[in-house]
């Protein structure tokens, strides 16, 4: 019953574009058309600012932390989270409610690895401000920071549904940001803020 019912939730959860919403409700541009033309924090900032970003960050990290934290109340199994996460996951890359244009996801893997344990979140979080601090690139402190994130899974919770959602989830993010990855070799990627 519960892959039934909180899948499909955790999709739709998903769904919800922080980003868009935000922009919209703050008076700003859709994310989808300016700036790089990601619905994501990193966009929202270059376009309203450290409010509109952190706000846009904690809704995008909620739809992934949210119904990992139902699946633990509900005692789900680890296929169960695996699914759950990944479905959260895919809801913010391909929302429903917004013609299945979404952000890259960062964000809302965050909330699903903070969902799966406070500990595998937190290490991964570390990662990516360690990273941000060091080279003050947004893009690359996410994609060293999902590349050790199946690592970290499997120190952390070696359960093989939730490695393999994790391989799957950081292997998506790498391809969701290849333009990120040419503009880095070519030295053209910008710099936070």
């Amino acid at each position: 019953m519960l892959l039934y019912v909180l899948v499909p939730l955790a999709y739709l959860l998903g769904s919800i574009s922080s980003a868009i919403i935000v922009c919209q409700l703050m008076g700003l541009p859709d994310p989808r058309t300016q700036g790089s033309n990601n619905p994501g924090a990193t966009n929202v900032l270059r376009l309203g600012g450290k409010k509109a970003a952190a706000t846009t960050l904690l809704g995008d990290a909620l739809k992934g932390l949210i119904p990992m934290l139902i699946a633990h109340a509900l005692d789900a199994t680890p296929l169960i989270f695996a699914l759950v996460g990944m479905a959260a996951f895919l809801g913010h890359l391909y929302p429903v409610f917004f013609g299945f244009q979404g952000g890259k996801g960062v964000a809302t893997a965050l909330g699903v690895q903070f969902g799966l344990s406070w500990m595998i979140g937190l290490s991964i979080a570390a990662v990516w401000l360690f990273v941000a601090k060091v080279m003050n690139v947004s893009s690359l402190a996410a994609l060293v920071a999902m590349a050790l994130a199946p690592v970290i899974v499997w120190w952390f919770w070696p359960a093989p549904e939730l490695i393999t959602m994790q391989v799957v989830m950081s292997t998506i993010l790498f391809w969701r940001h290849r333009k990120n990855i040419q503009n880095l070799l070519s030295g053209k990627e910008g710099k936070i803020g």
